[in-house]
């Protein structure tokens, strides 16, 4: 079994580790309501997707 000749340093493996921050999760405004929603995705405000109603929220009931 192959065995490693050195240490890996703690230099070395927080150097490798940089690359694995998770990515910033995107947020933008919604058109309908201007409320902060995830893109792509229902607004959970208004309930609108695309300029149309797609779900019943608390406001309409």
């Amino acid at each position: 079994m192959a065995v490693p000749k050195r240490r890996t340093s703690k230099r070395k493996k927080r150097a490798r580790n940089t690359h694995k921050a998770a990515p910033a999760i995107a947020i933008q405004a919604c058109p309908q309501c201007r409320s902060m929603k995830r893109p792509h995705r229902v607004c959970g405000e208004c309930g609108y997707y695309d300029g149309e109603p797609r779900i019943e929220t608390q406001q309409d009931a």
